[in-house]
């Protein structure tokens, strides 16, 4: 939905991107948000989980040597330690939002995957999932940046919605309430879904797939230029930006008269034309 042709570069082609600051950061204050329920509710304070950002970063080093290309200008380690220090202020004050000795997640990280009646197959990974002891699930999901103003507000909650659907379609429950923490703001926005808004999900979902199929066949993935282009890591290669895609590497027939091209997520098998995957965000 962001750029169909950045889809294709990421997903068909598979050209690398560079690891960011922002998103490494993200990925470790999730490990660290997800590590600290290991703990006893008594222990869970923000000095404890503050003390595990320097073991969850060499966890992350070792699992992924290519991020310490971060720092590697960073002779005397400056950068990095604010760097750390900024990871420290938004666990901190996740414990202004929440209060971990209260919650008792029922789920960490969760993988999950499910299959609709076309053959198209939804799957995730989702933050937390907690259980009320009468049976009502909410969904959490973590954000480490700031909450988007109420006109992109859909947007964020879609991906909240694409997990209720999958856990309604897995469990035949409707989520009772989806909730973003934005770390970044201090913010938290929560939505209780219906089953008429999982339903329109999962015809969004069939549309997208349907665009993703067209372009896949056709070759036709096309550039929608935004604000997020300036931190686009393929701009040399991108027709908006004067270059030159590389060759598609999929065989391609010609779009039928008003196709519409455009897509986002996973490609079709190879030699079927069914449904491949659909991945959360």
């Amino acid at each position: 939905m962001q750029c169909p042709l950045l889809y294709r570069f990421r997903v068909i082609d598979r050209l690398p991107e560079k690891p960011s600051e922002a998103a490494t950061r993200g990925t470790l204050v999730h490990a660290v948000l997800e590590r600290l329920f290991d703990n006893p509710a008594v222990e869970r304070t923000a000095g404890r989980a503050t003390a595990l950002i320097p073991g969850q970063w060499d966890r992350l080093l070792e699992s992924k040597p290519e991020l310490s290309d971060l720092f590697a200008d960073d002779a005397e380690g400056e950068r990095l330690s604010r760097w750390l220090a900024e990871a420290e202020r938004l666990v901190e004050r996740w414990f202004s939002l929440e209060d971990p000795t209260r919650l008792e997640p029922a789920e960490r990280e969760l993988f999950v995957e499910t299959e609709l009646e076309s053959g198209l197959r939804l799957r995730g990974v989702i933050d937390r999932i907690d259980v009320a002891p009468t049976g009502e699930i909410r969904i959490v999901d973590y954000k480490t940046g700031k909450a988007p103003r109420p006109e992109y507000a859909e947007g964020a909650l879609f991906q909240m919605k694409f997990y209720a659907l999958v856990i309604w379609r897995l469990k035949g429950v409707v989520p009772r309430r989806l909730q973003l923490v934005y770390l970044g703001s201090g913010d938290v926005m929560t939505y209780d879904p219906v089953v008429a808004d999982l339903e329109r999900v999962e015809r969004k979902l069939q549309a997208l797939w349907e665009a993703i199929r067209l372009a896949t066949e056709t070759g036709e993935w096309r550039p929608r230029p935004t604000k997020l282009c300036g931190w686009c890591d393929h701009q040399a290669v991108c027709p908006e930006f004067g270059g030159t895609p590389p060759v598609y590497p999929l065989s391609v027939r010609a779009a039928e008269s008003g196709q519409g091209v455009q897509g986002t997520m996973g490609p079709v098998r190879a030699g079927t034309g069914r449904p491949a995957a659909v991945e959360g965000p």
